[in-house]
C-alpha cells in the first residue's frame, strides 16, 4: 500500500456499453487478456473506473492472476480487474515481476464460489524494496533470461 495505488473496477449495465467502438475500451475480465496483451471488444461512453496507459491490470475474480499493461489512453475496468499503479512509475517492471512471482500464493487466497481476492491481498503484500537501480538490474536480468528461453 506504500508502493502502489490500487483501483478496483466496477461493472456497467448492458445499456452503458457497446460493441461499436464508441467511447473508451471496457475491460471485463480474463477474456480481455492474451499473454500480457489486452483485447478490446466492448466500449463505453460513461466510464467511471478509469485505468490509464501504463497501469498494470490484474484479474482478481474468476481467473485470478492474469496480468497486462494497459496500452490504452483510458479504459474502464470491471470488477474482475484491479489497476495497479506504482507511486514511482519507474518501478512498474519490478512490481509486475514481484506480483508474477506471487501469483500462486495470491490464487491460494481466493475465496468464494467464483474465486476472488480482496484489495488487502495486494495492498498488504510485503514487497522487498531495493534501491531503484537494483530494481532495474533485477528486471533487466530476468528479461535477459526470459529472452534466452524464447
Amino acid at each position: 500500500s506504500e508502493l502502489i495505488t490500487l483501483l478496483s473496477g466496477t461493472d456497467l449495465s448492458s445499456s452503458q456499453y457497446n460493441d461499436t467502438h464508441k467511447g473508451v475500451p471496457y475491460l471485463t475480465g480474463a477474456s480481455n487478456f492474451d499473454n500480457g496483451a489486452l483485447i478490446e471488444n466492448r466500449w463505453t461512453e460513461v466510464p467511471t473506473r478509469i485505468s490509464i496507459r501504463g497501469d498494470l491490470l490484474f484479474t482478481c475474480k474468476g481467473t485470478v492472476g492474469a496480468m497486462g499493461i494497459n496500452s490504452f489512453e483510458k479504459a474502464h475496468i470491471a470488477r474482475q480487474i484491479m489497476a495497479v499503479r506504482p507511486v514511482v512509475p519507474s518501478t512498474l517492471d519490478y512490481v509486475q515481476l514481484f506480483l508474477s512471482s506471487m501469483v500462486e500464493e495470491i490464487k491460494a487466497k481466493a475465496k468464494g464460489v467464483i474465486p476472488g481476492i480482496d484489495r488487502s491481498t495486494i495492498l498488504d503484500a510485503l514487497i522487498p524494496v531495493p534501491p531503484i537501480e537494483e530494481q532495474v538490474r533485477i528486471t533487466s536480468q530476468i528479461a535477459k533470461i526470459a529472452e534466452s528461453y524464447s
